[in-house]
């Protein structure tokens, strides 16, 4: 290197290449290096930028609102930020800047955030014995700038999201949370060993990631719902662990020594699912050649989670309201009433308040389900997690296929940051378990997401033919209607399809029948 390229490096360059390469030799060794490192450094940064300031200004009593503002703008924006001061008052400072001081690559490292969310509030702590620190927009997830805001008051940060700080720690906040992430993972392992004689290269026991704040606010969730008896709807894209957070739920409450049973009802036949899920009587249909105990006897005690509930035929609904609402059922073809007693956890990927608008999903059995609503955000909005995910997965695969992967190459964790996930945690999984296969050596150097741009033109693929055989059909009612003059035994006829599946179809495309009818 000559003296021209040493020219190039500023300190605040440097800086930046520092630590963003200090970063990502962290998250190379393992899950709690990387966030340790960040709060040590946040927390001796956040001590020496003070005791500077104090010593620039003889300021030797605690800080005012207004010096503490010059002290977090000055330390930022001598970094290569460009805070400003966007609002003030003796409860909130609120900072915004256009430019990160770590640079364009921070987007690579939205963990960083942290260090400035434990940089503001520890200095604010220390003088105002209080801090809340929310960090509303950041550029490392893309907004286009960073909005901060410092609360100063315990009363006017109630109910807001953010880190709490109380003298020069963080209110035991990242400590508990650890906490409790180990707790429901040992709950989780502990019924895993018990009831996992499956070969363990196939049967991976459960973990579940949690450093962004989204899903640590679903951890403090599951702690709250978990010992109690209410019902569970779980929304959430394909692939992003609902199962995962029923099993975490089931796990940490008093059920946990009995049963978990999932059941995919959308895989089940329409025919079927009453018979799958409440069991029928000997004889109750042709082939029906002995008695057979459903999902929900054999849940007994513990709990049933029905993964994509709102697949649910109209007549199962009603039977699964009545074991909500009476705690009880009767098998297929059956008369005697059987008491059940287990717990309930549903899951959908779909908006299931727009199904009851369009009478595809019970009204009163919507509320039954939805007691307490867990929202999982997809892979694409907890970007802190991603690291870790990566790192859990490789271990699992190393097993596998017996490889020695231990890391992927920054390049590689740059296209793993970049790209949006459409499938999630299952998609990510899919793409590793593909590129190991052909990595050589400890680290992973290239990424096949190739099949994965194809699988995306396959998608974008199923959604035209759909709404194209949507059009199709709603056409061909249309004409029938008009054709048979609303007759919906004549168009069931028509379509080779039943009448109840024609009122079904009627509902979905928001045809009104009375507008087909003679006067």
């Amino acid at each position: 290197m000559n003296n021209n390229s040493l020219s190039d490096l500023t300190p605040v360059f440097f800086l930046q290449t520092f630590i963003l390469e200090l970063m990502h030799a962290s998250e190379q060794q393992g899950q709690k290096h990387c966030e340790q490192l960040i709060e040590h450094i946040a927390k001796t940064a956040g001590c020496f930028f003070e005791e500077t300031y104090r010593s620039n200004t003889h300021k030797n009593e605690l800080l005012d609102i207004e010096s503490y503002t010059e002290l977090i703008l000055g330390l930022k924006n001598n970094i290569g930020g460009k805070f400003s001061l966007a609002s003030s008052n003796p409860d909130c400072i609120t900072v915004t800047n256009a430019c990160c001081p770590f640079g364009d690559r921070v987007t690579n490292f939205p963990e960083l955030c942290r260090m400035t969310s434990s940089v503001f509030g520890g200095i604010a702590a220390r003088n105002f014995g209080y801090a809340k620190v929310e960090i509303k927009q950041s550029i490392a997830r893309h907004d286009g700038k960073c909005e901060v805001c410092v609360y100063t008051n315990p009363n006017a940060a109630k109910d807001r999201p953010g880190t709490e700080y109380t003298d020069t720690t963080p209110v035991k906040e990242i400590q508990d949370i650890t906490e409790l992430h180990s707790r429901i993972e040992q709950s989780m392992q502990q019924i895993w060993r018990k009831q996992g004689k499956q070969p363990a290269k196939k049967h991976q026991s459960p973990a579940i990631i949690a450093k962004s704040p989204t899903m640590q606010k679903i951890l403090q969730s599951i702690e709250i719902i978990a010992p109690t008896l209410a019902t569970v709807l779980i929304q959430g894209q394909t692939g992003v662990g609902k199962e995962l957070i029923a099993r975490a739920i089931h796990a940490m409450s008093d059920r946990c020594n009995n049963p978990f049973i999932p059941i995919n009802c959308g895989a089940i036949p329409e025919s079927l699912i009453e018979s799958a899920l409440f069991g029928h009587e000997k004889g109750a249909f042709t082939g029906a050649v002995e008695v057979h105990q459903g999902y929900f006897e054999r849940a007994e005690g513990g709990t049933l989670f029905l993964d994509e509930v709102d697949s649910l035929s109209p007549a199962a609904q009603t039977r699964l309201l009545r074991v909500l609402q009476e705690g009880e059922l009767e098998r297929v073809g059956g008369k005697q009433t059987l008491a059940v007693d287990l717990r309930i956890i549903s899951a959908t990927n779909n908006n299931l308040e727009e199904l009851v608008k369009q009478g595809l999903f019970r009204n009163d059995l919507y509320y039954r389900i939805n007691v307490v609503r867990l929202s999982i955000p997809p892979l694409a909005e907890r970007p802190e997690d991603l690291p870790y995910l990566v790192q859990l997965i490789l271990q699992r695969l190393n097993k596998k296929y017996n490889k020695t992967v231990e890391s992927v190459s920054r390049e590689v964790m740059q296209q793993i940051r970049a790209y949006p996930w459409p499938g999630n945690v299952r998609e990510l999984e899919n793409i590793l378990e593909r590129s190991i296969l052909f990595a050589t050596g400890k680290e992973m150097t290239k990424l096949d997401l190739e099949l994965s741009a194809d699988s995306n033109n396959a998608e974008h693929w199923k959604d035209i033919k759909e709404d194209a055989i949507a059009k199709a059909e709603r056409s061909f009612l249309d004409s029938s209607l008009k054709q048979h003059q609303g007759d919906i035994k004549k168009i069931a006829e028509d379509m080779g399809i039943t009448s109840r599946a024609v009122y079904t179809k009627l509902k979905k495309h928001e045809i009104n029948l009375a507008d087909y009818r003679r006067a």
